[in-house]
């Protein structure tokens, strides 16, 4: 693979980067302080939305291994279809309607468009790394590139966001006086205005946000589609078929090195949608760095940048396993950022977890590839089974992610959380250093654990790579 087509194979993925990073950081929280929905109907927005995508990736799946081979490719006119709608989607998720008895379903409906749409992109996108070549170090490398340039696009969108709606967050009674506003009574004086007016200033920046990042999808998707060839599978006798899809996804599961990476990054996933969905909530509730947050968040997302290319040399050397171990290195920081909630120290937490964040995203998608591949060894005459593990695979992790995020929010419901005021209740402030500490930290040991017994070695990769190319 040349240069130029993978970096334009990693541009094309970067879009859906963006729009979901702003998401993860920022949707909750816009929910709570600027649309004034109870914590209660936030989670069911969130968890229902990441269930639609969920449910959508099967689904997908099962349309797209169906699809017939066309002058573009099998997977590049779904990517094209998909993208239109997508962007409609994520600007109207982000516009306050001038109605308040009816926003809870506005955003239901159109965060779970979003979650549906893009699933319809992510899934052909991301099993396009089969069919860009059949090199496992060809693929690596795509991989590579994708990651680093799918973290940027996370940078990209938490920056881009951050940045131009830090304002609406600020509000200068809390910061002047906030020995004044300590109580969680509603009558505090509310940080932001009447929720039903959709032309107030936080309303306004938000929806400049979404534009900005809408029009990121158009640009990646051009990329994509000019710069990356779309190859059917090279080593397909004629004679083989395509494996049905429902019998597909019962061997999937079968797959026990599918199963086992699965399992893991399910649990570590979440505990990384956690860290970022209710990283601004604790920065503004209960770490008092209310007018730091969107820096803290740009340096996570650098320091996880320019650490994938050292993260791609370090499971080159040391295999894909070992990497693992740096996704435990958030936790002691973490933990050290609830206890003690000091500006450097949680410059220096940030800095670490960004280390963590990029290996969390690299490793998955870096050794799923592996798995089909040892797949594909043991039913060689079956073809088509790259988008029932690709789709799969998302289904779970986002199944995971929503119910994480559902279940957060509900806690904050359930400890108290009111929008619109300057000091959160000591229930809800100790929900937050659970959910940024605790929680994470015993879902990432768990997934770490269930990985030590992934059997796929960088000796058993070798062999596996000899194998498909004798039988080529």
């Amino acid at each position: 693979l040349s240069v130029c087509s993978k970096l334009c194979y990693a541009i094309g993925g970067a879009p859906n980067q963006v729009a979901g990073s702003a998401a993860s950081f920022f949707l909750q929280i816009y929910l709570l302080d600027i649309a004034h929905i109870t914590p209660f109907h936030a989670s069911l927005v969130l968890f229902i939305g990441k269930a639609s995508g969920a449910v959508t990736d099967p689904v997908a799946g099962f349309f797209i291994s169906k699809s017939r081979w066309t002058k573009i490719g099998r997977l590049m006119p779904w990517v094209l279809a998909c993208t239109p709608f997508t962007i409609v989607s994520y600007f109207f998720m982000w516009y306050l309607p001038p109605f308040v008895s009816g926003r809870v379903a506005w955003y239901l409906t159109f965060y779970c468009l979003f979650q549906a749409l893009t699933t319809l992109f992510q899934v052909p996108y991301s099993a396009l790394t089969m069919f860009l070549s059949t090199d496992q170090r060809d693929r690596d490398s795509a991989t590579a590139y994708r990651m680093t340039m799918e973290v940027l696009g996370t940078l990209i969108g938490a920056a881009l966001q951050g940045q131009i709606v830090a304002s609406a967050h600020v509000s200068p009674h809390c910061t002047v006086n906030p020995s004044e506003n300590t109580t969680d009574s509603w009558h505090d004086t509310p940080t932001t205005p009447d929720p039903s007016d959709p032309l107030s200033h936080q309303a306004k920046v938000y929806m400049i946000a979404a534009g900005v990042i809408a029009g990121v999808y158009l640009l990646g998707t051009a990329v994509l589609f000019l710069g990356v060839k779309e190859r059917d599978d090279p080593y397909a006798l004629n004679s083989d078929r395509a494996i049905p899809f429902c019998k597909g996804l019962a061997l999937t599961m079968k797959h026990g090195p599918y199963v086992k990476l699965t399992a893991s990054f399910l649990l570590i996933s979440t505990a990384v949608q956690l860290e970022q969905g209710n990283f601004v909530l604790f920065c503004t509730h209960a770490a008092g760095l209310r007018n730091h947050f969107q820096y803290l968040v740009v340096t996570i997302l650098v320091s996880a940048v320019v650490s994938v290319p050292f993260w791609q040399k370090f499971l080159q050397r040391f295999g894909k396993k070992c990497a693992a171990c740096g996704i435990s290195w958030m936790i002691p920081f973490a933990v050290m950022l609830v206890t003690i909630p000091n500006l450097i120290l949680a410059y220096f937490v940030a800095f670490v977890s960004g280390l963590s964040i990029a290996a969390s995203l690299l490793l998955p998608w870096s050794m799923l590839p592996d798995v089909v591949d040892n797949f594909r060894l043991q039913n060689p005459h079956g073809k088509g089974h790259e988008t029932i593990f690709y789709s799969s695979y998302v289904f779970f992790t986002k199944m995971s992610a929503g119910i994480g995020l559902g279940i957060s929010a509900a806690g904050l419901e359930f400890t108290g959380y009111k929008p619109g005021i300057c000091r959160q209740s000591d229930d809800v402030i100790l929900t937050l250093k659970l959910l940024i500490g605790a929680v994470p930290a015993i879902l990432i040991l768990l997934g770490l654990f269930i990985l030590l017994f992934y059997p796929i070695t960088e000796e058993s990769r070798k062999e596996t790579k000899l194998a498909l190319e004798e039988l080529r």
